[in-house]
């Protein structure tokens, strides 16, 4: 079976500001007109997290889809809460992490994979600022060290 994937956004700020520690595929519960702009690639998940209710449920929250501009009057709110498919085990694991402090959820990229929207989410744990800054050093040191094999 081929699986036919192609991303649509990522948060690319993710891996700079928490360490990911484990990556879970979730499903995103969608009206009609948001699969619409999320095939038009007009999705952001910047400053989206995920929640957790009750150990019950979980969503996305604060994530952007653009409304989609043939929908007109049936249009979707752009920032609304979005349910997350995941198993009741994961959803679980997934709750009892984050009740320990310096964890939580963010979404890494949103994608369609065989014509279905995705999430890839990961439990996280926050980065002080000298890890960033170290982060920081390595990336430099490395863009130093292609740019002088490039001119050599």
């Amino acid at each position: 079976m081929s699986e036919n994937v192609k991303v649509v956004a990522t948060n690319r700020k993710a891996g700079f500001e928490y360490f990911l520690l484990e990556k879970y595929e979730a499903g995103i519960a969608l009206q009609g007109s948001e699969i619409k702009s999320i095939r038009a690639g007009q999705v952001s998940i910047q400053e989206s997290y995920v929640d957790i209710e009750n150990g019950e449920q979980a969503y996305l929250v604060e994530a952007h889809i653009a409304p989609y501009e043939q929908a007109n009057r049936f249009n979707h709110d752009p920032r609304r809460k979005r349910r997350l498919l995941l198993h009741k085990k994961e959803i679980r694991k997934l709750w009892d992490n984050v009740r320990m402090k310096g964890m939580t959820i963010v979404p890494t990229r949103v994608y369609l994979k065989d014509g279905r929207a995705k999430v890839e989410i990961a439990l996280a744990k926050g980065k002080k600022a000298y890890d960033k800054r170290a982060a920081i050093a390595k990336r430099d040191e490395a863009r130093s060290a292609e740019r002088e094999t490039r001119v050599r």
